[in-house]
């Protein structure tokens, strides 16, 4: 499948993989931004540029027009961003005063894609954004008869107790989307989740089975053994 716009939170500099673009750092910034900030006032081309210039240390108006491109040639059209609503303003040309500014919010696909990136903010709070993640999704799907129920029970309840592993396996199923091998993010399904995860999480797969079968002596002994190794 191919898509007309590329999300480049994960690009990195081909000669240097440790090291995200400046494309990658800026798409970061505007969606944990927005997840973070309440005030629509705040959700605004402009104060987005403002929040992102001051943390790079730059001119807000010498960043500007990238996150104008990022919002309305990436995200937007990803259906990663979507516009909130409207502010009304007294200043300026007529028509802008009369139609008002725009303010973005996360749609879900925002919302899935916050959770994984550091810039949103602790892991407890990113769980909160994958939580609400996977209501809407059972909201949207509450009159399908799918297995997909299967993957949100696991993932809310690995969320309070494997947050790492929930988000080494949601960053793989995004990874697949950017690449075109799945269609759409704003749910989880089961056949792609399996086709993209299962090759990724043999180890643990292999140590689940494993303490299913063990003794509990046995079960202290591997226990001691992660513990001292971790």
């Amino acid at each position: 499948m191919k898509r007309g716009s590329h999300i480049a939170i994960f690009d990195t500099f081909k000669t240097h993989q440790a090291k995200s673009t400046r494309e990658s750092k800026r798409q970061r910034g505007i969606i944990a931004h927005i997840a973070l900030e309440k005030d629509p006032s705040g959700k605004t081309r402009t104060s987005i540029a403002h929040i992102l210039a001051k943390k790079y240390g730059i001119a807000w108006q010498n960043i500007y027009s990238a996150i104008f491109k990022d919002l309305d040639e990436v995200l937007i059209p990803a259906k990663v961003v979507k516009e909130g609503g409207r502010l009304p303003i007294k200043r300026g040309p007529k028509a802008l005063q009369i139609e008002g500014i725009p303010y973005y919010e996360l749609t879900n696909t925002g919302l899935i894609i916050a959770s994984t990136i550091e810039e949103t903010g602790d892991i407890r709070y990113r769980m909160k954004l994958l939580e609400l993640y996977i209501s809407n999704s059972s909201l949207q799907n509450r009159n399908q008869a799918t297995n997909n129920s299967i993957i949100n029970d696991g993932i809310l309840l690995l969320s309070r107790y494997a947050p790492s592993f929930i988000l080494k396996i949601i960053n793989e199923y995004i990874i697949a989307y950017n690449r075109g091998e799945i269609e759409r993010l704003d749910t989880l399904d089961l056949e792609n989740f399996k086709k993209v995860i299962s090759k990724q999480i043999t180890i643990e797969k292999e140590l689940v089975e494993a303490c299913m079968v063990l003794s509990n002596d046995k079960k202290e002994v591997l226990r001691n053994f992660i513990d001292k190794i971790s």
